[in-house]
């Protein structure tokens, strides 16, 4: 187990722990250890940001560990103020239903519910936080609370710092998530609770609640991981159209295969040893190839492979990569409607009249000039004559060329190209 630890270690994945050493030895005994770590489900998908703790999760798994994926039934109706600068949304108990539905599917892609010896658990903490009356809640738990301790708390500082102060509401929010490792502690024999850094002093509140509840003897970690940021120190898993997210419906696998594939430099080191189960050997076989010639993009490729393979599945990623294959100029046999619709979605995209290829057909001259890849026939008619335009990645020399209904793909697409990187597509309606 300490070989374990050191792995963790060595991928970056400690940021803090509430008393490591005492977690060594518990680890050394050989016997598995309970972790958890929380999602509060305010949306029906997770994000690339969600992938740490995931992972995280399934290492532990994998080391003979038992896990459990915690969905916040009752946390997410009250918002986690921990590293945010204003109130969060409340949800429905209905829309915090149907979002951990979806989410446990996503869950399921790496933690194994199934296994014989140490199946992973998904519990949502509305089972036995919503029971409980308000005075209940104040009797048996608010008061095993300082409120200058409370105060304390970086993320309650921060707040109370800012023009929009924090509500009630959010100030209790450590509370319930106290009693949520109280509740698993109790329950399962839960020992240790991992996650982002900002949960500090969630984690903190949690095991100070299992000493005083349980007794000062009783066992109980807090272990968190660096946030993941940028070179500039911007957030991790944002795009210029927003939030990279794993459902497959809000982010394509070729997208997510493009977001990791595009990883700066200075940073797809870092991620390999965080975001793959790749081995140490491997890893440090890709830092060194990039590390003598980081144009080759080795290291980046295999992070890409890696991360959208275990969040999507080996078909999924066969597609990103026939779909990034189309977009560099390569060939469309075999390729499926699904695959080619990742492209549709990457480049600008017109409607063009089916009736305009019928019978004689269209001419490519007029539809480049239609598609924007030229602003008028003469450029277009150059461009041809260049040999610099191609229709479904075939170059066409010739502007007097003919475009029908035989040209669509999967009767209704039309891929147009300029020179290496200038794409478009008319779809016929």
């Amino acid at each position: 187990m300490s070989d374990f630890l050191s792995d963790l270690e060595w991928r970056g994945l400690l940021a803090d722990c509430t008393d490591l050493d005492g977690l060594r030895k518990r680890l050394a005994t050989g016997s598995p250890i309970t972790v958890y770590c929380g999602f509060d489900p305010t949306g029906d998908s997770l994000h690339v940001g969600h992938l740490m703790g995931q992972l995280t999760l399934a290492r532990f798994q994998r080391a003979g560990h038992h896990v459990i994926a915690l969905a916040g039934g009752a946390t997410g109706m009250v918002g986690d103020p921990s590293g945010r600068s204003s109130e969060r949304n409340l949800l429905t108990r209905e829309q915090l239903a149907h979002n951990i539905a979806c989410i446990k599917g996503q869950l399921s892609r790496l933690l194994d519910f199934t296994a014989t010896a140490n199946p992973a658990r998904l519990v949502d903490n509305a089972d036995w936080i919503a029971p409980f009356s308000f005075l209940e809640f104040l009797r048996d738990v608010g008061k095993h609370f300082s409120l200058n301790v409370m105060l304390a708390k970086d993320s309650v500082k921060s707040r109370m710092e800012g023009d929009g102060g924090i509500s009630y509401t959010e100030f209790s929010y450590q509370l319930l998530q106290a009693y949520d490792f109280y509740h698993l502690k109790k329950t399962f024999g839960c020992e240790l609770q991992i996650g982002g850094s900002d949960q500090w002093g969630n984690f903190t509140a949690g095991t100070d609640l299992i000493r005083k509840k349980l007794g000062h003897d009783a066992t109980a970690w807090g272990w968190t991981f660096p946030l993941i940021t940028k070179s500039d120190g911007t957030k991790f898993g944002k795009t210029a159209s927003g939030a990279v997210w794993l459902d497959p419906k809000q982010t394509s696998p070729y997208r997510l295969y493009q977001f990791f594939v595009n990883t700066e430099d200075a940073k797809v080191c870092e991620y390999l040893r965080k975001f793959t189960f790749l081995s140490r050997a491997e890893i440090e076989r890709l830092e060194a190839a990039h590390a003598a010639n980081p144009g080759a993009r080795e290291a980046h490729r295999a992070l890409a492979r890696e991360v959208t393979t275990l969040v999507h599945g080996a078909d999924a990623l066969t597609g990103a990569l026939k779909a990034s294959e189309i977009l560099f100029g390569g060939s469309l046999e075999g390729v499926t409607e699904a695959i080619f619709n990742d492209v549709v979605g990457e480049v600008p995209t017109k409607d063009l009249e089916r009736a305009k290829l019928d019978g004689g057909g269209a001419s490519i001259v007029d539809l480049i000039v239609h598609a924007g890849l030229e602003n008028s026939k003469g450029a277009a008619r150059k461009a041809l004559e260049a040999g610099g335009v191609y229709l479904n990645n075939i170059r066409i020399p010739d502007h007097t060329r003919a475009v029908t209904t035989a040209d669509l793909l999967f009767g209704k697409h039309l891929l147009l190209r300029k020179g290496k990187k200038s794409y478009a597509v008319l779809t016929a309606k």
